[in-house]
This record gives structure tokens, sequence and C-alpha cells, in this order.
């Protein structure tokens, strides 16, 4: 059956996308909804700072029950949002129709006491962006690291032409140009996993007004310091909720923000590595691996495009455009609040799933290619003059005067030999043994430090 989704994360992509549901989808934002009122409820029993009796483990069992939602709960919490118009409200009271039919009904008053919809809203946001890192998306990143540092260990030490403003330059190793990807991506995958995800807890203005009106004896920063620290009881680990005291009526997204610009981040090197396995790729260097039922061009048959590698660099581009309008959007907001930055959260999945599919696209591309090496070695040995900066240097070492003009009016602009190179080696006024050294020199072992530096930690 045809999909007649406007966003192809939901039509032709949902299966590649997924894993992202539980995290982003509107079923989720419902459930994380339930989980912190929920959590909420059961820590202000136990706290003993209200006249709410302390709920028994029987009951804190009941009120956790009611997180796994069924369609049916979905459907009705939907159906309160349609006639009331507020969608946090829509969940409250249908934990009060819940509730009432338990042995909890005399305490359904006590449901988002004090609370505002964005005490509500932030620590479930909060909540579906840690899990969905730390399920979805940092395992995914660490794969493309893993993936790249195979190659890295593989072929750290197979010479290849590097390229500087696309012309012939030193030589590299094909393993060491893999490993400068994953190092960057390590860096910032460590950054990412220590960002703290401000949360708040404290009332419609941000001075927990109703909270110190009802009881103004609870030290209320304190319980809500402690409210949200339990979340990282329950589940430690990297990404914590970290407590926000001072705010207007929203948490002011400044923590998203660093964790979308993270991502932005790890897209943008995903970005330049795809760009530069298309070139290898273009140059014969990296082969794909047909596969005997598909196709590569709807009229050239002969043809293997390297489409993953395309559909992660346009995946990865449209991510980071809305991960750039996050930023620039939700730390703004008029006076205590307005309410744009609530339509512009519910767009985090899409986000995430432009993100999530790049990285699998990306790392499928990974697992069809081939890396040629006598492609690699033939291109390698067809451009001598990469030797040329060897031997000047070494000459400058022996005291010569003027030795890069001398291997710039053999060498710029023409196609020079190895053996033409060896010739002007023998006009040189140096030692047989320095001439010696010079002609050992090679497009192959000119490499550097490359193949060590393929595995440098």
């Amino acid at each position: 059956m045809v999909n007649n989704s406007i966003s192809p994360l939901d039509g032709r992509y949902f299966k590649k996308t997924r894993a992202l549901t539980p995290y982003f989808s509107e079923q989720a934002l419902m459930k994380y909804r339930v989980v912190m009122e929920g959590e909420y409820l059961i820590f202000l029993s136990l706290s003993g700072k209200t006249k709410l009796k302390k709920f028994k483990n029987t009951e804190i069992k009941k009120i956790r029950s009611f997180y796994k939602l069924s369609p049916k709960d979905y459907e009705r919490i939907k159906k309160l949002e349609e006639t009331i118009n507020h969608d946090v409200k829509a969940v409250e009271y249908f934990l009060k129709e819940k509730y009432s039919k338990t042995s909890l009904k005399n305490r359904v008053g006590w449901i988002h006491f004090a609370l505002t919809s964005e005490d509500t809203n932030n620590i479930a946001y909060a909540l579906m962006l840690r899990d969905a890192l730390e399920h979805v998306m940092i395992p995914g990143v660490k794969e493309i690291i893993g993936s790249l540092n195979q190659l890295a260990k593989k072929y750290k030490n197979l010479p290849m032409l590097a390229r500087t403003h696309g012309q012939s330059a030193s030589p590299t190793t094909f393993g060491k140009e893999m490993f400068v990807f994953s190092t960057r991506l390590e860096k910032r995958l460590e950054g990412l996993k220590n960002i703290k995800i401000g949360t708040k807890l404290n009332g419609a203005t941000g001075n927990y007004n109703a909270h110190v009106a009802a009881y103004k004896n609870t030290d209320w920063v304190k319980f809500s310091k402690k409210f949200i620290n339990s979340f990282n009881k329950q589940k430690p680990g990297v990404l914590k909720l970290e407590p926000n005291l001072t705010t207007t009526q929203i948490e002011c997204h400044d923590s998203y923000i660093a964790i979308f610009d993270t991502l932005r981040r790890i897209n943008t090197i995903l970005l330049d590595f795809n760009q530069d396995m298309w070139r290898y790729i273009s140059d014969g260097w990296v082969e794909q691996m047909p596969k005997k039922r598909e196709v590569g061009s709807s009229t050239m048959p002969h043809k293997i495009n390297p489409i993953d590698f395309e559909n992660s660099e346009g995946n990865l581009g449209l991510a980071n455009a809305l991960f750039e309008f996050f930023a620039r959007k939700l730390p703004i907001s008029r006076l205590q609040r307005d309410l744009s930055d609530s339509t512009v959260e519910r767009s985090f999945g899409t986000a995430f799933g432009y993100t999530y599919l790049a990285h699998t696209s990306l790392l499928k591309g990974l697992s069809k290619i081939r890396i040629d090496k006598e492609k690699i070695g033939e291109d390698l040995q067809n451009h001598p003059e990469v030797i040329t900066e060897a031997i000047q240097t070494i000459l400058r070492r022996e005291g010569m005067m003027m030795p890069y003009e001398k291997l710039k009016e053999l060498s710029r602009g023409k196609k020079v030999t190895l053996a033409e190179i060896h010739e002007f080696i023998d006009t040189l006024k140096v030692s047989g043994k320095i001439k010696e050294e010079l002609k050992k020199i090679t497009p192959e072992n000119y490499i550097g430090l490359a193949s060590k530096l393929a595995g440098l930690k």
C-alpha cells in the first residue's frame, strides 16, 4: 500500500527511522508526560512536606503501571485535548480518570499540584532527549567510529596520494585518513555524553508562587533539586538532568542547544567524510560491491552510484538546518514566555530522524565498499612530483641556496617522471651519499608518520 504521509520520515523512510518512535512520536510525548506526573506525585507523597498521605509500595506500583499506555489510552488523551484545547491538562485529566477507579481516588486532587505545564513539559522533553541519545543516537555514532577505526587499522600502511586544493600533495595512508574522522567524532561524542540537561520545577513564573502559598515553610528549592536529581538515580550514566533554579516560566533551553550544536558538529564531520568518500569512489580508489538484483541507473547498465553516501549527505544537511534553527529560536521567548517554543519542540524528532537516517545510510555505504589497493598505488606512482617537497627540504638541511626554487623549476605545472627527478639529483652539487639518500625517496615511502598516526590515541 502506498503511504500518503507528507513527511518522508513517516512515509518512505519510516521503517528506517522507527527506532526513534518510542522517544519522539506524539504517543511518546504523552507517555513521558504521564511518567513525569506520576513520579512527581510519588515524590511529593514520600517527601512528607504536604498533607498528601505517603503512598504504600502497592500504590506506587499502581501509579507506575499507568506508564504503559494502551492505544485506547492514547485515544482518550487526544479526545480530552480536543475538548479542552490543552495537551498537558488533557494528561492531567486522563490520570485523574485512571486514579479515580483505584484506591488512589481520594488523592486525585494532588495530581499536577502547584505545577505549570512547562514544569511537566520540560522534564518530559529532557527525558526524551536523554533516552533517545543514550539508546539510539550515541550507539549509532559509536558504530560509525568503530567502522572507521577498522578501516584505519586495516589500511594504516597503505600509501595513498594526498590532495590539497584538489592537487597532488605529499602522500598519506588510507588508514590515517580514516582515523582523522574517527578521532574527530570521538571528541565530539565525549562532549555530547557530558552535557547536563537543564530542567526546572518552579511554577508559573519560576518563583514557586503556588508552592509557597500552600506550604510556606517548605524548602521548595531543595525539593525541586532532589526531585530532578531523582531521575539520575533511577538511571545513572551519561546525559544527566541538572536543576535550573533561576528561570522564567520556561526552562531557557540552553542545554538543548548544546546538545543540538554538538549533534550538528558531528553531522558536519560526517558531511566532510561523505564528500571525501564520494571523491575516492569517483577516482576508483574505493569500489562499491554490486548486489545482484540492484540497478544503478535507469538507462546506464554499468552504473553503481554512491547513493548511500549521497543520501547521507542530503539528510545531514536537512538535520543541521533544523538544529541551526533550534539554536536561533529556542533561547528566545517574550518576557515570561510565549508558546512559539512549544510547536518547535515537536520537531525535535524530525531533526533526530534525518540525523539517524543519515547515519544509517553512511553505515550501509561503508558495508558495501572495497579498497582498490592497486588503483591507489597506480595513481600514487603516477605523481612522483610529490617527493620534491622531501628533496628540497633535505637540500635545505645541507645548506644549499634556493633549493625550493630549483625544484619548482623542475616540476611546477609539468608532468615529471621519477627518472627525470633522478637525473636532476645527479646534477646537484652534493655528495654521493646525499644523492643516494635522495634517490631512495619514493612516493610509496614518503608517508612520514602516517602509519603511526593511524592508531595514535
